[in-house]
């Protein structure tokens, strides 16, 4: 079962069949919904079998008003696959109780899988619409199966009998893990209470969306419009095409810098105008708190639901319910986690600041201290002065097509696999490319949609996500549909896309996590791919960011896009040497993040102190860099607020620790080496969950994770 205020929906069918009246009444209302919603009169193609090369999703002919009969017709099919199971008379086994709910709600699965990836990346005003109504039936239909008492029954009655049953690997974690989620989810609740924990989940999820709603609303408000070019001051000339380039599809005249990443980061690097870039960091530090888009309410009421949510199911604190299912497994290892790398890391991250101020102070800056909005600026000035290095002269080796092609070639190097774009698939927009991915042998792996580029529609940020998982049913194999989705520098009508080497580092980040969707291999798609440990999910995206700094891969692929001119080895060194510049900072300002996550869930009543003030007293023993008055993060952290991360920001460094401790092993071997690609293939991206994570992990690198790989790597040893 799924974390109290996240949507996870058991899944149920493949049930045995019998001549119960119940079942028969239940599953004729499905079949009469699902009749009715796919119709003459509008062919839905959400509710009908996709005639698409692959199964794909038919994007081409979705359209707005299919998603709520679609949702309603599989929440009906869904409830009814349920009462079949609840209602049959045969004595409980792991066949017609546990695999029937693993494989039902495909109708439902399939509709939420595009739908709440669509929101994401392509919404729209009639979208949000759409999810604040359906919400509710989406909650209400969750607890319909976690709160299910006799439904929890035959799953009791499999699970006390499940060292006689035989049940492989696969099976019996199938069976622990259905038997925690329904304890965990409410199951043994008493009635008043399970009405309590539903309204609570219920209110969760409605203000989860509002959150979502307020941030695209709050980031697409602010726009900093420049008229006089004397204001451009210190910015490439890429990005004053940029620039202009907005200005052009917003109807304005001049330049408009947004707070969209690739926007944003380049002129906060490179802008001389001191009061422009802190106009924009104000912007960006104080999204959605207060004005028409405030999330400060929100993000209180959403930490106080969560702390009720949690104590009526038995916990003390939302993090001590999260944590339990993870490799960390409770609250003070995480704290304890955090806390010994914040003590290690503090002295380095100091020392970073020191070094801008008197390279700053050097080089005419005249103030007492460097404010937030200095120092992307004087950073990217004295990394260019200690390695002769900056984000201009490396761009022009990093065309975008390239780079896919080069993590293409990447991944066939070391797992044999093969990417093909198709164009006999649809694509939710135009910016879209889909891709067939084939094994070693030229069999069919997945689908992979590429969606790289800003816009109005998507939020900000990069991601992976899939339309659908791998599964087997039935003796049939479903192979995924996997997406990755990111903000990169659209193309002007001079040049083509050029991305940062920073951009470089995210896409080989999020085709990690592709990677880990498209080698899924196993029967239950709540065990396959991405369906691992939060604090586990991590390590197969992070490994990859390594070879962004490998010679001998960079030297494949890295080309000038005018000249063709293979990047300088010269440049290569200053990319190598400048990989920890500024490295405690910057994992001091993961830890940061990880710390504000963990003060919000580890609190076992709400505060009485604004968000603002809130955020000020967890950073004030662990920042290096002046407060601001009336700036908050948590407000805008869609992480922890909107997506799965609750009480799991800490996994990005957990996880780091993980791949630096991996990656030694591709460094011993060789960074192309097979027999280890094919071991950690094998170990870590084929498994999904089908063992315990840190089984997994032991059985690829032939010990636990060593946390000191990490400092190692960062260069942050005495």
């Amino acid at each position: 079962m799924a974390e109290s205020d996240t949507l996870v929906f058991l899944s149920l069918s493949n049930m045995k069949v019998t001549n119960n009246d119940k079942m028969k009444k239940n599953l004729l209302i499905a079949g009469t919904v699902l009749a009715l919603a796919t119709g003459c009169e509008m062919k839905n193609p959400l509710l009908t079998e996709s005639s698409a090369p692959f199964g794909a999703p038919e994007f081409d002919k979705i359209e707005m008003e299919h998603y709520l009969p679609a949702f309603e017709a599989g929440i009906a099919e869904a409830k009814a696959e349920i009462d079949a199971i609840v209602a049959n008379p045969d004595e409980p086994t792991f066949e017609n109780t546990i695999e029937a709910m693993e494989y039902s709600g495909k109708t439902l699965d399939k509709v939420s899988g595009i739908f709440y990836n669509l929101m994401e990346a392509d919404t729209n005003d009639q979208m949000q619409q759409i999810a604040e109504e359906i919400s509710p039936k989406l909650t209400e239909f969750s607890m319909y199966v976690s709160l299910n008492k006799p439904l929890f029954e035959r799953v009791k009655a499999v699970y006390e009998k499940r060292d006689e049953l035989g049940l492989n690997k696969e099976q019996y974690k199938l069976l622990e893990d259905t038997y925690k989620g329904f304890a965990r989810g409410g199951a043994e609740l008493s009635d008043e209470d399970k009405e309590i924990y539903s309204a609570i989940s219920e209110e969760l999820s409605l203000l989860t969306l509002q959150f979502s709603k307020n941030v695209l609303a709050a980031t697409k408000a602010f726009n900093l419009h420049i008229t006089d070019s004397l204001e451009l001051a210190g910015l490439p000339e890429y990005v004053r095409a940029m620039g202009a380039e907005t200005a052009k599809e917003k109807g304005l005249e001049g330049w408009v810098f947004t707070l969209d990443y690739p926007s944003y980061a380049p002129f906060m690097k490179f802008s001389q105008n001191r009061e422009r870039r802190k106009e924009l960091y104000m912007a960006s530090s104080t999204k959605a708190v207060g004005g028409e888009f405030d999330n400060t309410e929100i993000v209180k009421k959403i930490v106080d639901l969560r702390i009720k949510s949690s104590n009526i199911l038995g916990y003390e604190t939302f993090a001590d319910y999260a944590l339990e299912n993870r490799m960390a497994k409770d609250r003070k290892t995480v704290e304890e986690f955090i806390d010994e790398l914040v003590s290690a890391t503090l002295p380095y991250a100091k020392a970073d600041m020191d070094a801008v101020y008197r390279f700053a102070v050097k080089n005419g800056f005249e103030g007492d201290k460097l404010m937030p909005w200095d120092i992307s600026y004087w950073s990217e000035k004295l990394q260019e002065a200690e390695y002769a290095l900056n984000e201009e002269q490396l761009k022009p080796y990093f065309q975008l097509e390239s780079c896919i092609d080069a993590v293409f070639s990447l991944a066939n190097r070391l797992y044999g696999i093969n990417f093909k774009e198709i164009d006999n698939v649809p694509a939710y927009h135009e910016d879209v490319k889909v891709y067939e991915v084939t094994d070693v042998d030229g069999s069919h792996l997945a689908l992979l949609y590429a969606d790289f580029f800003p816009r109005a529609s998507k939020r900000g940020g990069a991601w992976m996500t899939e339309f659908r998982g791998q599964y087997t049913q039935n003796g049939v194999e479903y192979r995924p549909f996997i997406s990755i989705v990111t903000n990169f520098t659209k193309p002007t009508a001079d040049e083509p896309s050029l991305i940062t080497h920073y951009e470089f580092t995210t896409l080989l980040h999020e085709f990690g996590h592709a990677l880990h969707g498209m080698l899924a291999q196993g029967t239950y798609g709540s065990q396959t791919g991405t369906s691992v440990s939060r604090d586990f999910v991590e390590l197969p995206s992070q490994i990859m960011e390594n070879w962004a700094y490998e010679p001998e891969y960079l030297n494949t692929f890295a080309k000038h896009y005018k000249t063709g001119e293979t990047i300088p080895a010269d440049l290569i060194e200053k990319i190598v040497a400048a990989k920890n510049f500024q490295a405690g900072y910057a994992q001091l300002r993961q830890l940061q993040f990880g710390s504000i996550d963990m003060a919000w869930h580890t609190l076992k009543s709400q505060t009485d102190k604004s968000v603002v003030d809130f955020e000020k007293d967890v950073l004030s023993a662990m920042s290096v860099v002046p407060a601001v008055d009336g700036v908050a993060m948590s407000p805008s952290f869609s992480h922890i607020f909107a997506g799965g991360y609750s009480a799991g920001y800490y996994s990005y460094k957990w996880a780091e620790v993980l791949e630096a401790d991996a990656f030694s092993l591709f460094q011993e071997k060789g960074i192309f080496d097979k027999e280890t690609a094919a071991s950690f293939r094998d170990n870590i991206l084929s498994k999904g969950s089908t063992d315990d994570e840190s089984v997994l992990y032991r059985n690829f690198r032939g010990h636990d994770p060593e946390p000191q790989a990490l400092m190692n790597k960062l260069g942050l040893t005495k």
